[in-house]
């Protein structure tokens, strides 16, 4: 979520007025976030807000990397009137997106039309003239489905579809169509989602191909994952193809779960925002957030590990948790995955890893 007030803190702050009953000013963010933490001495490098994330990305080298951006890129004034909340980032900022070298930003989220369809138009030309991959919007409903194609050297592709929900707070109004641009949308209805989704995928999958279904979906708060949810990962992974269900709304992590081998992340929360100073649901601990490196197996598409590592949001920055703060993540996603059928461990350099737990012994 780098709109708001982390759009602030960079080279090129946008106009900082708000629509919100909470905030007029964007600004005030930076302030709550330097009264809890400290000063941010302004304005900062682009690649400031990413902090020791950088440190991860340059050691894993992942191959695909694979963000849900949450915020109108624009310097458009048609704010969305009655909506509350309006996320907004200057169009000259995109590169703290660059600067950590991002392949592909999904965008059908209750944000990316925050400040009307001018919005969305200049977000779209603003991360295509970066060079960034997008999905999930677009300027009809055609675009808004087509997948993001990652090309990896050598060794295949990796094909990012991305929908959004209603449960997620996206308007009606915001869907797609062959008239308008907007949001592709999911009906909410697991069977025939999955069954649009699988005629998309069908269309477009080769073999060797690597499937990420990027879904917007869920409350912002609470770990309970929804029936529905369950059924349309499930029918993803079995009936479309999908090798990677990649969760996001909750600004907090949610449990995960394997099904046929591949994997189902809930709920990823958010890795960075502007909510440091904010106060209310400190049971979440927001401020504590995952990177995840995801391995599949490409000849087959099977989960071969997920590595977690834990971060926090400091002065509008990642840093590296501290053995507490991972151990309380561990401890909480050892909670919500056990449920699932699934085991969190913690590494000697605190990173978290996903298991099944063993079989139990015959007889």
């Amino acid at each position: 979520m780098t709109g708001r007030g982390v759009d602030q803190i960079l080279r090129t702050p946008g106009d900082p007025r708000l629509y919100e009953s909470y905030v007029g000013d964007a600004r005030r963010y930076v302030e709550l976030a330097e009264e809890r933490n400290g000063r941010i001495t302004r304005p900062v490098s682009y690649s400031y807000i990413w902090g020791n994330a950088l440190d991860e990305l340059r050691r894993i080298d992942p191959d695909a990397r694979i963000i849900n951006l949450e915020t109108s890129i624009t310097e458009s004034g048609d704010w969305w009137r009655g909506k509350g909340i309006n996320y907004r980032m200057h169009p000259d900022n995109v590169p703290c997106l660059t600067a950590a070298s991002i392949d592909c930003c999904v965008l059908a989220n209750n944000h990316v039309l925050d400040w009307g369809y001018s919005g969305l138009e200049d977000t779209l030309r603003s991360l295509h003239r970066a060079g960034l991959k997008t999905a999930g919007a677009g300027h009809d409903v055609r675009e808004a489905g087509m997948p993001a194609v990652i090309e990896l050297e050598g060794t295949g592709r990796v094909l990012v579809f991305s929908y959004g929900s209603r449960t997620s707070g996206i308007s009606e109004e915001w869907a797609a169509s062959a008239e308008k641009p907007g949001v592709s949308m999911i009906a909410d209805n697991p069977a025939d989602d999955a069954e649009r989704i699988a005629r998309a995928v069908t269309a477009f999958k080769r073999p060797g191909d690597i499937v990420v279904a990027s879904i917007h979906w869920g409350s912002n708060w609470g770990y309970t994952i929804p029936s529905e949810q369950r059924e349309l990962a499930h029918l993803l992974i079995e009936r479309a193809g999908v090798d990677v269900v990649h969760g996001h709304s909750s600004h907090h992590p949610k449990g995960i779960e394997t099904h046929a081998g591949k994997c189902i992340l809930y709920g990823c929360g958010d890795l960075l925002n502007d909510y440091e100073g904010i106060p209310g649901n400190e049971q979440y601990r927001a401020e504590l957030s995952l990177m995840y490196f995801v391995t599949v197996d490409m000849s087959a598409g099977q989960l071969v590990g997920i590595r977690m590592v834990p971060m926090k949001i400091q002065r509008l920055s990642l840093v590296r948790a501290s053995p507490s703060e991972a151990l309380w993540l561990k401890d909480l996603l050892s909670r919500e995955c056990h449920r699932l059928g699934t085991e969190i461990g913690l590494t000697a350099d605190l990173a978290l890893t996903l298991s099944e737990p063993p079989a139990p012994a015959p007889g």
